[in-house]
């Protein structure tokens, strides 16, 4: 599973809102239900993300391991 929890930190650190995203970066309001409902984004999203708030990946997100697929 894949976790945005990261981003949103880094977002309060940085002190960009979800507001700004869409007014001054033209950042989806659909993409950014997407990260918030967890589902999945396209390596461009991710690309823009890190652009936009000049950081790692994994400043915004996190691989959290199934609990079935640890179990096989």
């Amino acid at each position: 599973m894949i976790s945005y929890a990261p981003m949103w930190e880094t977002m309060r650190r940085k002190k960009i809102t979800t507001y700004r995203l869409i007014k001054d970066y033209n950042f989806s309001k659909g993409t950014l239900d997407s990260l918030k409902q967890g589902r999945n984004i396209s390596t461009v999203t991710l690309n823009d993300i890190c652009r936009i708030l000049d950081c790692k990946v994994e400043e915004v997100l996190l691989y959290i391991p199934d609990k079935e697929q640890a179990c096989r």
